[in-house]
């Protein structure tokens, strides 16, 4: 089973705080998201393979680590997770980024897939799924079938907020995916949406409702 991690370091429990705040505007709600997901960066990335090179400082030759050359793929599902992909390229500028078109059907709540592309390489790559909420799980589901019909065999998902419900559905379709989270929620209304939540993050994102 894939392993639920949640990143509670005091920063980001802080920032996350402004993020769920109605009253914080889309520029600060921007700002936070980017910033929360380039903190959880360093957690999803902290089993990436390091290789031993020699180089020579200024008083001598060592041998040091550097990342050996396995790829990252980042893939933000539409819209939302555009707003966690520019803090993970923070951290790892050369990650190649794919994106996964997904809405949710107001009627049915099952996601429907309008776009997908990716790198030819997924394959080869591991793979940071991003979605700021993880609420039903379908969306989620969606997104990773799709990238293993493609091949890829290593994937992560990275959100801000999950429900338990989301949690358990995502790890049922798919237990081999780890899933890196920031807080967990225990509620879903009657509308799908998180409870206490953020809200809409791709209407809190880009200011549209």
């Amino acid at each position: 089973m894939g392993k639920v991690i949640v990143i509670d370091h005091p920063l980001i429990q802080h920032k996350l705080t402004f993020i769920r705040d109605k009253n914080t505007g889309s520029k600060g709600f921007r700002e936070m998201v980017k910033e929360v997901s380039m903190l959880m960066g360093y957690e999803v990335t902290r089993d990436m393979a390091l290789e031993d090179i020699e180089i020579e400082t200024p008083i001598c030759k060592t041998t040091s680590k550097v990342l050996t050359g396995k790829k990252l793929g980042i893939v933000p599902i539409l819209r939302a997770g555009l707003g966690m992909v520019e803090g993970i390229l923070e951290l790892i500028p050369a990650a190649k980024v794919g994106h996964i078109g997904l809405y949710r059907d107001p009627e049915t709540l099952q996601p429907v897939e309008y776009y997908c592309k990716l790198p030819s390489d997924v394959h080869e790559r591991q793979l940071v799924v991003l979605d700021p909420m993880l609420a039903t799980g379908g969306s989620a589901v969606a997104a990773i079938n799709f990238l293993k019909e493609r091949g890829a065999t290593n994937i992560k998902f990275v959100c801000l907020i999950a429900s338990k419900h989301g949690i358990e559905v995502l790890q049922k379709h798919h237990d081999d995916v780890d899933i890196y989270v920031a807080a967990i929620d225990d509620e879903l209304n009657d509308h799908a949406y998180i409870v206490p939540g953020l809200g809409d993050a791709g209407d809190r994102l880009y200011g549209t409702k």
